[in-house]
């Protein structure tokens, strides 16, 4: 049983590297198989079909970075969540670019990854405005959907991007860069008054928003 969990493991993330770079419909069961060292027949045993493999690889990625998001929300869970990132950022940057793929193609699996994501920052931000170490926000929901964007944002950064921070791709480099004024943005904000924000709330007032 163990070695058919191993086959299935290295079927799985062989698909999560296919599906990633070349998108479902492009991605072909001989080529994952190639890369898995197995025959197509093997991938049929183990999953059934391309659909039920991609469901398979669906789940194994959305329940990793619901865990890394949940980590996330608090210092030691952050530093686990870099230190295993720079540990292996390759690993990381392919679940994030299959994640990306899917939210690109409009998949089945987009709406699920998008609800998943977004309810789990919900839920952290609202844990954290209930115990005092966040502040209150005007729409806890926006911002979930804010902090989510904001980290696919920053996890698939276009190459243009990185080298403006000096990288040629994003990686370790570029996230030792970011995540200090990350969370000094996060922290501190950005503006040192509320002349900006009442402004945005008297525009929003008088267009009727």
């Amino acid at each position: 049983m163990c070695s058919d969990l191993t086959t299935q493991a290295k079927i799985r993330n062989a698909a999560i590297a296919h599906f990633a770079r070349d998108g479902f419909q492009k991605a072909n069961l001989r080529a994952v198989a190639a890369t898995a060292g197995v025959s197509a027949g093997l991938v049929i045993h183990h999953f059934g079909s391309k659909d039920k493999l991609r469901s398979a690889c669906d789940d194994h990625v959305l329940s990793v970075l619901v865990r890394r998001a949940r980590e996330d929300a608090d210092p030691a869970g952050m530093r686990g969540v870099m230190e295993e990132y720079l540990a292996d950022p390759e690993e990381y940057r392919l679940q994030v670019r299959y994640m990306a793929r899917a939210i690109e193609e409009d998949t089945p699996a987009a709406a699920t990854f998008v609800t998943t994501m977004v309810a789990e920052s919900e839920a952290i931000l609202r844990a954290g405005i209930a115990d005092g170490s966040m502040h209150p926000s005007s729409d806890v929901r926006a911002l979930a959907v804010l902090t989510v964007l904001t980290s696919l944002a920053t996890l698939t950064m276009p190459p243009p991007l990185a080298r403006a921070l000096g990288c040629e791709s994003f990686g370790p480099e570029a996230l030792r860069r970011l995540a200090v004024p990350t969370l000094e943005l996060y922290t501190r904000g950005l503006y040192t008054g509320g002349a900006v924000l009442d402004a945005a709330k008297d525009a929003l007032k008088e267009t009727g928003s």
